[in-house]
């Protein structure tokens, strides 16, 4: 006989059916694992971590599968993209308008978002590769919009400056 906490009730009735992926046991863990050398992992709720699409498709692939390895992921930054998952879990991720209203990301979105790519640029680049990688749209989105709201109202040199980006244009190249 299959225990009964892995159906949820259909209706009034005592009928049920299994639970889906996204209806799963609030107690099921994942262990993602960061490309660092003898990660042990960070266990995630599996509701958490299945923001990720990429972690998501492999968890329906072998529902046994406990430990997701994300070799592309340095551990700091996917600590960071978990307490990302974490705060999105319960609570929606805000829809960032394009073209950005303003450079202020506070403007754009959420307080803890803004406050949340409020880091130093390689970090900020690090986060948009893991969440690329990751396959996790709204953090790619509002990693992308900080980049864009560093460059927004800004000339081409100031971009470069920002970005230590080399002008490697000639004299007559720029002119036109």
């Amino acid at each position: 006989m299959e225990d009964s906490k892995h159906f949820k009730k259909e209706d009034k009735d005592t009928k049920q059916e299994p639970l889906g992926l996204d209806d799963e046991i609030e107690d099921d863990k994942l262990i993602l694992k960061s490309q660092d050398k003898g990660c042990k992992g960070y266990p995630v709720q599996k509701k958490t971590a299945i923001m990720s699409t990429l972690v998501k498709t492999v968890v329906e692939g072998d529902k046994e599968s406990t430990e997701i390895p994300l070799p592309n992921v340095k551990g700091s930054i996917l600590r960071k993209v978990i307490a990302y998952m974490q705060y999105h879990t319960d609570t929606a991720p805000k829809e960032i308008e394009k073209p950005l209203k303003s450079a202020n990301m506070s403007d754009v979105t959420t307080e803890w978002d803004a406050h949340f790519v409020d880091v130093p640029q390689d970090v900020l680049f690090e986060l948009i590769l893991a969440a690329n990688y990751m396959d996790i749209k709204p953090l790619l989105e509002l990693t992308c919009a900080k980049v864009a709201s560093m460059i927004k109202g800004k000339t081409p040199e100031q971009i470069r400056k920002l970005f230590h980006i080399q002008n490697d244009f000639t004299p007559g190249q720029l002119s036109f």
